[in-house]
């Protein structure tokens, strides 16, 4: 419980900028400027769009901002509530786009260390995990990314998702069981095409 001050404002309301955006949406700008940039990374690795992430995120904050006096602090960090509406906003584009996901834009990175065949052949396994990855059931897929691109916890990746950790966990088990079963066979026959 928090104690009151003298003018009977909580304590907590200066401690803590979701209290103090409760009441001044002002106050929200602090929100945005610490969870901004790991949101947009959430959403970019969803939708491989760099404006399409940003109009997302976008949409993110306006309805967190909308919707920031019903937050309910459950000893959760702040940014598995802006995560939760993240995957909901991801999930309503897809409902409306049915677009399929491109991986281009996320194999742009370049190694000075790597002979040009090791890094065509590793961009080549990177393209190919990460189509096997969007191919996986919606919550499959959200699980690997908030574990794997966002290096969330199980606890974390659990209260994005709204299930326990170990459903969050159980998840991801099932998603790895699948992309090894799809992947090996795939690895097998390209090593039997090259000998």
């Amino acid at each position: 419980m928090s104690t009151l001050n003298s003018a009977g404002i909580p304590d907590a309301f200066w401690r803590d900028p979701v209290e103090r955006a409760k009441s001044d949406p002002a106050a929200f700008g602090q929100l945005y400027d610490r969870y901004a940039g790991q949101i947009y990374r959430f959403v970019r690795a969803r939708v491989r769009d760099d404006g399409l992430a940003e109009d997302i995120t976008s949409e993110v904050f306006l309805s967190a901002l909308r919707h920031i006096k019903s937050y309910q602090d459950q000893g959760r960090p702040f940014s598995c509530w802006l995560y939760r509406i993240a995957v909901n906003a991801v999930a309503s584009h897809y409902r409306n786009q049915r677009s399929p996901l491109s991986l281009d834009g996320h194999l742009d990175v370049v190694s000075p260390l790597l002979d040009p065949l090791d890094e065509v052949v590793g961009r080549e396994r990177i393209r190919t995990v990460w189509e096997a990855v969007d191919r996986l059931p919606t919550q499959q897929r959200a699980a690997m990314i908030l574990k794997f691109s966002e290096d969330m916890t199980m606890e974390d990746v659990g209260a994005v998702l709204g299930k326990t950790p170990a459903a969050a966990k159980l998840l991801i088990y099932r998603a790895m069981q699948r992309l090894r079963r799809e992947l090996v066979p795939a690895s097998l026959e390209s090593l039997a095409l090259a000998s």
